[in-house]
């Protein structure tokens, strides 16, 4: 793979906080093209989540989904909002291309409680 990450150890990744979030609301970033701005419950606990989605989703049709997220990465700021937490989405590029051709969030096979692990 042209892009691969260095490798990295059981223990690092088991830092990494996976959860099952549901999707509440889903609404255009007031002041980026390219974000959608995510309402989500993560086992009872409401967070909102900046993702670069835009072009690949349209929001009302994301809500009531659920979806997997880091839910402990610490929060960041995206054009003025705090994103608390990151979903997890496959992206295909195409050859010399600028953005993704395609975005795929992960979602769960069946439906399972928000806020339950990923592992």
């Amino acid at each position: 793979m042209a892009d691969e990450k260095p490798e990295i150890t059981y223990d690092d990744f088991a830092k990494l906080d996976l959860r099952v979030a549901r999707i509440l609301e889903a609404s255009p970033h007031p002041n980026a093209d390219r974000l959608i701005v995510l309402k989500v419950d993560v086992g009872g606990q409401e967070r909102q989540i900046v993702a670069g989605l835009r072009a690949y989703y349209e929001p009302a049709a994301m809500v009531g989904k659920d979806i997997i997220i880091v839910a402990n990465l610490a929060p960041r700021k995206m054009r003025g909002l705090e994103s608390q937490g990151m979903l997890l989405a496959a992206s295909r590029l195409e050859p010399g291309a600028d953005a993704p051709a395609e975005v795929v969030v992960l979602m769960p096979e069946r439906p399972l409680p928000s806020g339950s692990r990923v592992s």
